[in-house]
């Protein structure tokens, strides 16, 4: 196994060679299209001679052809038809501007076209500078680097090194690029394992989306492990990009694989969807945490207004600084009617942000009433790049099995140490890193089903209460909220009475309540509650003369995470306080003799 972080130092290094020429924040403008172009490289390096040797054949063909007929003969989804590569464009120190073009322009289309999206002819000119040779120096390091004999997946641990190097240098979110490979495989162990028998059959064909694809770092996970699972199993993989330098290099690993690259698209997911009418099996997705929606505002609600749930919107629409459930609902539109799974990551936002009636909990609504959110997993804090909050990985489903049908899991995988002993979760859950990488100071180990990946996934697939997991009905996060009413009073303290003859309400003494569809019972278990009933037991003994403005009444859902794992713990006896500062003090005293003396 290659030491992709060695490999990501050694091209970092190459960077040093900018200095003066970019600014840091510019590195990555001309050492991620080198990569791309190295690695592309390296790869048709056994089968070049012969794509040389059979383009005579060809000449007479049309372009689309000629790339059909090469891309045989290189035995690859892209070819190269220049006469140069690295070691013949260092060879020639005069001309390195000319036929790093000319070698860039021999690549069939759809391997050109990722190249384009780095916008890298402008930095070849920037970097062809005969008083320093920069460009030549450049080329000239990377031939150097041998990117044969590694890996898709590695080379997708190197890209995403360098691009949180690059990020940490100019200030940017590495966060907004690529998600910690722990977090994917866990996601990607949830989303498949109920599936798992599904999966194992012979020439069984799926299909997997990404809506904010990075540099395409879920799908690979998902195709290695299915892959491992079933090797005669094939998973197609979908994404859309907005950031074109992510969404080149997630081209360039699908080309390598063999995928289909025109299955990534790039632009605004909200804006347009680049797969408009495509339903798919599997689902995973990492959106930016908080995401501001306001330049695609017009367009969203126009869709919202227009299609309302026959579109991807028609649930509601979040706050305008935080389209984290827009990305949600994309997804769900994308479900396939004889079943899809859904795994995505989120902050804490979707879980309680938003009043009842507002737009968050109208899609939390709408997703718990039709039965689709399937479970909630609390994940540690500091495991991502360029953030330490809590996150949350959400499975949702349109097909539950029958044991889930109406009720939802919540998994706290979150690691919070015990006070008695702080080695027992930390050890379950999480290790601390060795050095931090920008915020992410925790990792989720991958140590079989005693620890880590596998003790998640079996708390999720077991299905069963315990200490770190909690099934409720879908009905235990619903509530009304209420609007309490009092009478308006005169000078006299007599009631104030309207034209209709009902007390006229006070405004000033208005109040809400949020009424729990459920309810412990007597027994200690959950019971269906109403308005009034919970108004007579709980306002009423309070307040005689308030009543319920019916009119006003809203239904929300919330899931607050932390209460529903909230053990309390008794506050220490005043004796056992006093014993430690009697303690503490005596131990000061026998310090300031030990100075004095």
């Amino acid at each position: 196994m290659v030491d992709f972080k060695a490999m990501a130092n050694k091209i970092w290094s190459v960077a040093d060679l900018l200095r003066g020429d970019y600014k840091q924040s510019d590195y990555g403008k001309v050492i991620l299209p080198m990569t791309v172009l190295r690695r592309l490289d390296c790869i048709l390096a056994p089968t070049k001679q012969s794509v040389l040797d059979y383009l005579p054949k060809v000449e007479k063909l049309s372009d689309s052809a000629k790339d059909l007929t090469l891309n045989k003969v290189a035995k690859l989804n892209f070819h190269n038809r220049s006469k140069f590569d690295f070691a013949k464009i260092k060879a020639d120190p005069a001309n390195v501007a000319a036929n790093l073009r000319n070698f860039i322009n021999g690549f069939s289309a759809g391997a050109r076209e990722i190249v384009e999206y780095f916008s890298f002819d402008d930095h070849i000119s920037r970097m062809d500078d005969p008083h320093t040779d920069l460009l030549f120096k450049v080329v000239e390091e990377f031939e150097k680097i041998d990117l044969t004999n590694i890996t898709t997946m590695e080379m997708g641990y190197v890209f995403e090194e360098l691009i949180r190097k690059f990020a940490e240098i100019s200030n940017e979110t590495a966060g907004e690029h690529f998600t910690p490979r722990e977090v994917i495989k866990l996601m990607v162990n949830l989303l498949f394992k109920s599936d798992n028998d599904i999966l194992t059959k012979e020439g069984i064909v799926k299909t997997l989306y990404d809506p904010a694809c990075g540099t395409g770092g879920m799908l690979s996970v998902a195709e290695e492990y299915l892959a491992r699972l079933n090797p005669k199993a094939k998973l197609e993989v979908f994404g859309q990009e907005i950031n074109p330098e992510s969404y080149a290099i997630c081209k360039s690993d699908m080309l390598i694989k063999g995928q289909n690259p025109a299955n990534v698209k790039i632009g605004n997911t909200f804006t347009v969807d680049g797969l408009e009418g495509e339903r798919f099996d599997y689902m995973l997705s990492n959106p930016p945490f908080g995401v501001d929606w306001k330049k695609a505002e017009k367009i969203i609600k126009a869709e919202a207004e227009k299609k309302g749930y026959a579109g991807r919107f028609g649930a509601g629409l979040p706050r305008i600084n935080d389209g984290s459930l827009l990305f949600l609902q994309h997804m769900l539109a994308k479900m396939k009617p004889d079943g899809s799974r859904i795994g995505i990551v989120f902050n804490g936002s979707p879980l309680f942000t938003g009043q009842a009636g507002g737009g968050e909990s109208d899609i939390r609504k709408w997703i718990i009433e039709n039965d689709w959110l399937e479970a909630i997993i609390a994940l540690p804090d500091q495991l991502f790049y360029n953030t330490g909050i809590s996150t949350y990985i959400w499975i949702l489903t349109n097909h539950k099995e029958k044991e889930r049908k109406g009720k939802i899991q919540l998994v706290n995988a979150n690691g919070a140490k015990d006070e008695e002993n702080p080695a027992i979760t930390e050890n379950r859950f999480w290790q601390k890193m060795p050095r931090s990488l920008g915020n992410k100071r925790k990792e989720i180990p991958e140590n079989g089903n005693g620890r880590g990946i596998g003790f998640i996934t079996n708390i999720y697939c077991d299905f069963q209460e315990n200490e770190f997991s909690k099934i409720y009905p879908n009905d235990f996060f619903g509530y009304w909220r209420v609007t309490v009413e009092r009478p308006e009073r005169d000078a006299k303290g007599k009631i104030v009475k309207g034209r209709n003859g009902e007390p006229k309400a006070d405004s000033g003494l208005r109040d809400y309540e949020n009424i729990p569809f459920l309810r412990k019972g007597d027994n200690g278990k959950l019971v269906k509650q109403t308005i009034a009933e919970y108004f007579e037991r709980e306002v009423k003994p309070h307040v005689p003369d308030a009543w319920i403005d019916e009119s006003k009444t809203k239904v929300g859902y919330e899931i607050n995470f932390t209460k529903y794992f909230y053990e309390f713990k008794p506050l220490r006896s005043l004796d056992a306080i006093k014993t430690d500062i009697l303690k503490l003090e005596e131990e000061t005293l026998e310090l300031e003799k030990q100075v004095l003396l």
